[in-house]
């Protein structure tokens, strides 16, 4: 076949062009639709056409976040970046459930889920309102770069607050929730896109983020580190994957090969596309310092399969694809991708063939949204010391102190990633609401929460008030009290991402301790001297080394960062009209000195799985103001084959005299492992609500991935020997401050033989 001359070649292009064109005007004719924009043809055809039609330029633009319109194939401009880890953040009123923390100690997924859901309603609700108003900026669009499902190796990481705490298991659990209630369950069209992050194996040093190589072995790796991102991708279907800052194993997170397509699209049948965390790629030369320019940097990271920077790097493609650094191959699946997810979201659908785009502005900040909000913040308090009964206080005390830099502060209600509330009620608001119209409430800062950094509250900006005159408020309000509530902890004024704090105990958004500031422990054992009713509540992201307390103040509890409804939620719990059941989902230990270095991410010594210390208050505690007992514990078999599942059922009864919820946790030890073994690791967990005298039947099942291990050839197999089952409210085997609760543990033994 001769093949016509480039000149001959342009021509025809421009003559079936013209009579394209023309065909499509002449009367009676029809236009003719483009394939992209019929709702009717199926969602690869219409990408694929869209993308075909598409500049090299074009398609490269669409890979940044801030992605241009191309008016002439009608396709909006679109911004990727928006936030929503425990609500709609950085776009106005939304309504703020509590920090993610305070999610994982609910320990409850279906109410995660719920609260999820809410999440991309309002989000929903709001980007239509944007787009009617012609806005379609950052933090306005449907996909959400949450949640957070790093490990919380280490409580000094500032970040911790944003994760569902130190287990993978838990933090799967959770994680799987929260991604569906985001996307939804729309046969046809995705509610959000939820985008996990950060893969993979991040943790701080907030300092170092940009430059730190985290060094694993592949156990701890598949062990600890990948199992939530399984689980968020195998069983939630998430649509999107977002890269970390540091390196794993010397190469970059976000130009990771064996992360981005070996594990995750290969291993995992990811379908989605990967986001970088923002202004990654300029790490690549910035701080890792493992290419010169940025092109390299762009080129690298396509070719390892990174799809969307969150920054402007991908704008050097064009280079890298003149360089030979980068193949156009890749930029089209790469947008292909990207639109995939824009067309189920209905971007490209009339908006009423879209039913999730009808949902209406008024649900943001309804009054159902405000009613879960309070709901999730009950449930994530945990009770963590209360000898002889000190709570429930009486709600008709003649006076009650409420002291500390975090009584009245609305910071501490929200921790990091949040949205504004319409309405956020303080600790000191929310006892004010609560007790009776004759109680008197004294109010005192007491001390800066930490010496040099202003008190917080209303009428304290400016220089901080001495320490001094602030304690003598203190004392007086003390003096004149029947109770004291201390209102202590941490917020995210110091502990967070990469900030710029440098004070005692705290660095760059991480913590160099685990102690009270000073400032506040010099108040705490102040108040204590007065001999009155006292509980301490902490306002904490991240777990505190409460030692003295816990020997000397009757009852304390944490309330984590709880949100817009945490002040009415904490004031329910401390004058009995709700009974708290939270757990922690991290270990509090008693000192940073009990820990490895900062920056060893080897997990021996960290967790209660792996962590042969005593521990303050351990993973899974938190007590109530009624008694559980649990009685019953049965297996399906006591002896199965490897490749078997076996149900375990226990009764849980509540003994006390008033309502409450447990929190029922299966833990199983493998007691003759060929390879190293966690001391004990959580399988299963079911929060379950009894009237008083009432019992229920609750039921988990074991899988056999539940059972396995990984060998020494790095295969996951269920090896033949015996498993301890044990099933409570707490994490078994634990002696120590907090085991005076009296919820049981109950336990029995399976084994597995091999054979068929």
């Amino acid at each position: 076949m001769t093949v016509p001359p480039p000149l001959v070649r342009s021509c025809l292009a421009f003559a079936a062009l013209a009579i394209g064109v023309l065909s499509a005007r002449l009367p009676g004719s029809a236009p003719q639709t483009p394939p992209y924009q019929d709702p009717a043809a199926p969602l690869a055809s219409r990408v694929a056409d869209l993308v075909s039609r598409m500049t090299l330029e074009e398609k490269i633009a669409q890979m940044q976040h801030d992605a241009p319109a191309i008016p002439r194939l009608g396709v909006p401009a679109y911004n990727w970046w928006n936030e929503g880890l425990h609500g709609v953040a950085r776009a106005g009123v939304a309504t703020v459930f509590p920090q993610a923390i305070g999610l994982a100690a609910t320990w409850n997924a279906r109410l995660v889920n719920q609260i999820a859901s809410v999440v991309g309603d309002e989000a929903r609700a709001k980007h239509h309102e944007f787009v009617r108003q012609g806005q379609r900026g950052i933090y306005q669009g449907l996909t959400v770069f949450a949640p957070n499902i790093n490990i919380f190796r280490d409580p000094r990481w500032g970040r911790g607050q944003e994760t569902y705490g130190e287990d993978p298991h838990l933090t799967a659990r959770m994680g799987v929730a929260f991604v569906r209630g985001l996307q939804g369950d729309d046969p046809r069209y995705l509610k959000t896109v939820a985008t996990p992050k950060h893969l993979a194996v991040h943790s701080g040093p907030e300092a170092l983020r940009h430059e730190f190589n985290a060094i694993v072995d592949e156990r701890d790796l598949r062990e600890t580190y990948l199992p939530a991102f399984e689980a968020t991708v195998r069983e939630a279907g998430a649509l999107s994957v977002m890269c970390a800052y540091n390196r794993l194993d010397g190469e970059p997170c976000c130009s990771n090969a064996r992360l981005l397509t070996a594990i995750l699209r290969q291993e995992w049948g990811f379908a989605g596309y990967v986001v970088s965390d923002c202004r990654a790629l300029s790490d690549l030369v910035q701080g890792h310092k493992i290419v010169q320019t940025r092109a390299d940097a762009a080129g690298r990271a396509l070719g390892a399969g990174l799809d969307l920077t969150c920054g402007p790097e991908f704008g050097a493609l064009a280079e890298a694809v003149k360089n030979g650094s980068a193949r156009e191959a890749d930029i089209d699946a790469a947008v292909t991708r990207l639109f995939t997810v824009r067309f189920r979201l209905g971007m490209f659908d009339p908006p009423e063939s879209v039913p999730i785009a009808g949902i209406p502005y008024a649900v943001n900040d309804s009054t159902e949204h405000k009613a879960l909000a309070l709901q999730a913040a009950r449930e994530s308090i945990v009770l963590l010391k209360n000898d002889a009964q000190t709570l429930p206080f009486a709600e008709n005390l003649d006076s009650i102190a409420v002291i500390g830099p975090n009584a009245d502060d609305v910071d501490v209600l929200l921790g990091n990633y949040s949205g504004t509330p319409s309405r956020p009620v303080t600790v000191l608001a929310g006892i004010r609401s609560r007790v009776s119209w004759g109680t008197k409430i004294l109010h005192a800062v007491g001390a800066p929460l930490v010496d040099g950094m202003p008190a917080a509250g209303p009428g304290r900006s400016g220089p901080a008030p001495s320490s001094d005159s602030l304690m003598v408020e203190a004392q007086a309000a003390a003096n004149a009290a029947d109770a004291i509530v201390l209102v202590l902890g941490l917020s995210p004024r110091v502990e967070g991402e990469q900030m710029n704090v440098a004070l005692e105990g705290f660095k760059d958004g991480d913590r160099t301790g685990l102690d009270l500031p000073k400032s506040q422990q010099r108040l705490l054992e102040t108040m204590l001297a007065y001999r009155k009713p006292t509980a301490l509540v902490l306002l904490n992201g991240s777990a505190v080394a409460v030692n003295w307390a816990a020997e000397h103040v009757p009852a304390i509890l944490t309330a984590w960062y709880p949100g817009q409804e945490g002040g009415t939620a904490v004031a329910d719990v401390l004058f009995g009209v709700y009974s708290p059941a939270g757990r922690l989902p991290v270990t509090f230990y008693r000192s940073a000195a009990d820990l490895p270095p900062f920056e060893d991410y080897r997990m021996q010594g960290r967790t209660y799985r792996y962590f042969t210390g005593v521990p303050l208050f351990p993973f899974g505690h938190g007590l109530s103001y009624t008694r559980f007992s649990y009685s019953g514990l049965r297996l399906s078999s006591s002896r199965i084959r490897p490749d078997e599942a076996v149900q375990v059922t226990v009764s849980v009864k509540n003994d006390g005299n008033r309502a409450g919820d447990e929190v029922v946790q299966l833990y199983v030890k493998d007691e003759a492992a060929s390879v190293p073994v966690p001391i004990r690791s959580l399988q299963g967990f079911s929060r379950v609500s009894l009237a008083p005298g009432q019992q229920k039947t609750v039921t988990f099942a074991l899988t056999p991935g539940a059972l396995s291990v990984l060998d020494k050839d790095m295969r996951r197999v269920v090896e033949p020997g015996f498993f301890t089952v044990d099933v409570g409210g707490k994490q078994p085997g634990f002696k120590g401050v907090a085991d005076a609760r009296t919820t049981e543990v109950v336990r029995t033994r399976l084994e597995v033989v091999a054979g068929r």
